[in-house]
C-alpha cells in the first residue's frame, strides 16, 4: 500500500479500512450515524464511507460536534506512542544506571509486567534488555579507548564490573578485540575486494566474522584510502576466491537485484547506532522517511540529529538502507557517498516498485 500515490481523500479512506496504525497521528475519522470519532486503526466496525467525516486531527473533529470514541482514545496518546515512550523510559533507565537493571525494575518502571516489557522492548530495539546494556556500555567503552591509558581503565570506566564481562561480548559490538580497536584495528586481517556496479565501484570489506564495509566510489584508491580511515593499522589482502558469493552477493544488493545468499555482517556500532539501523532496513523499498518520523518511531522524537548522524556512520552502502531517508520537505539530504547516487537508488526503488 502507498497512500502518497492517491488522493489525500482516498489514501486516508484506504488506511482506515486497513487500520493502519502507522497514520493514527496524521487523521482522526468520525461517523455521522454514531457521533463518534476514532483513529485509523480503531478495531471498531468498518463504517459506510458514505457516513465517514475526514479530520486532520482530533480538536477538529471534537470542534465539529463529535465525541472521541472510547475503544481507540483518539484524543489522548496513541497505543504506538505509548509503546514507543515506553521503550525510550527503559532506555533511558538503562542508559542512567551505574549497572544494568533488571528486568523486573524496567517492567515496574513504565508500569508493565515481565513478560511485555521484555517483549516491547525487543521489538522496539532488535535486542533484549541485557544485551542493550551491554551494547550501550561497550558502546562508551568505545568511544574512551583511544582516550584512556589502558584497556582496563576504559572498560571500567564504563561501568563493567568486571573487566570479562565485557570481553565476553567485544567482538560482537568492537567487531575486534578491545586492544586492536584502541590499536586502529592492528592485528586484525580485512579481505578487500573491489568491484564494478551501476553506481560506480564498490569495496567490500570483510574480517573472518562478516562483512565490515560496503563503501561506494569511483576509483580504487579513494575506496581503499576510506577503508585505511576506518582501519588505520588493520592488515589488507586481496579477497581470496573463496569469497566469490560474498562479493557477488553484495554487488546484487547494490545494483537492485538482491539474492538469498547467506551474507552475514560484522559491524561495530552504539546500542543506539544499532537501534537506527534496525529501523532503517524496515524501511520497504520504493519508500522514504524522515530523520524525524526514525526518531519518533524509535521513541526518542527529539532526537532527529542523533538519527542523522547515525545514518552519516552507517559502513554498509545500500545494505543499511541509510538512502532512503529524506528531510522534512522530502528533499535529499547529505549522503556519504554522494547525492547523485542516493537520487539514483531512491529512483530505481521507486521504479521497480510500481
Amino acid at each position: 500500500m502507498q497512500p502518497t500515490t492517491l488522493p489525500l481523500e482516498d489514501a486516508r479512506w484506504l488506511a482506515l479500512t486497513h487500520r493502519d496504525a502507522s497514520a493514527d497521528d496524521t487523521f482522526v475519522y468520525a461517523v455521522k450515524t454514531t457521533g463518534v470519532f476514532c483513529r485509523p486503526s480503531c478495531g471498531a466496525r468498518t463504517p459506510l464511507r458514505k457516513n465517514v467525516l475526514l479530520f486532520d486531527n482530533a480538536s477538529a473533529a471534537q470542534i465539529a460536534g463529535f465525541r472521541a470514541c472510547k475503544r481507540c482514545s483518539p484524543s489522548g496518546t496513541s497505543p504506538a506512542q505509548l509503546r514507543a515512550q515506553q521503550a525510550a523510559q527503559m532506555c533511558e533507565l538503562i542508559a542512567q544506571s551505574e549497572t544494568p537493571p533488571s528486568l523486573a525494575t524496567l517492567a515496574a518502571h513504565v508500569g508493565l509486567s515481565v513478560f511485555h516489557a521484555q517483549r516491547l522492548f525487543k521489538s522496539h530495539t532488535g535486542l533484549t534488555p541485557k544485551t542493550y546494556a551491554r551494547a550501550h556500555r561497550a558502546g562508551a567503552v568505545r568511544e574512551t579507548l583511544r582516550q584512556a591509558s589502558t584497556v582496563t581503565e576504559a572498560i571500567y570506566d564504563a561501568g563493567f564490573l568486571a573487566a570479562n564481562h565485557f570481553y565476553k561480548g567485544a567482538d560482537q559490538w568492537l567487531a575486534m578485540t578491545p586492544r586492536a580497536w584502541r590499536a586502529g584495528g592492528a592485528g586484525e586481517s580485512l579481505s578487500v575486494a573491489t568491484a564494478a556496479c551501476t553506481l560506480g565501484l564498490v569495496l567490500i570489506a570483510a574480517t573472518p566474522r562478516g562483512v565490515c564495509a560496503v563503501l561506494l566510489g569511483d576509483s580504487r584508491e579513494a575506496l581503499v584510502h576510506e577503508l585505511t580511515q576506518r582501519y588505520p593499522r588493520a592488515a589488507q589482502h586481496e579477497a581470496s576466491a573463496q569469497r566469490a558469493t560474498m562479493i557477488a552477493a553484495v554487488v546484487s544488493a547494490v545494483d537492485g537485484t538482491p539474492n538469498d545468499a547467506l551474507l552475514p555482517v560484522d559491524l561495530q556500532a552504539t546500542a543506539f547506532q544499532h537501534r537506527v539501523w534496525r529501523a532503517l532496513c524496515e524501511i520497504p523499498r520504493g519508500q522514504t522517511r524522515t530523520y524525524s518520523e526514525i526518531a519518533i518511531a524509535l521513541g526518542t522524537p527529539t532526537a532527529a540529529r542523533a538519527v542523522a548522524k547515525a545514518c552519516a556512520s552507517n559502513p554498509l552502502a545500500v545494505l543499511i538502507p541509510c538512502h532512503r531517508v529524506v528531510r522534512q520537505d522530502q528533499s535529499l539530504a547529505g549522503y556519504r557517498w554522494g547525492l547523485a547516487r542516493k537520487s539514483a537508488l531512491l529512483k530505481r526503488e521507486q521504479n521497480t516498485c510500481k
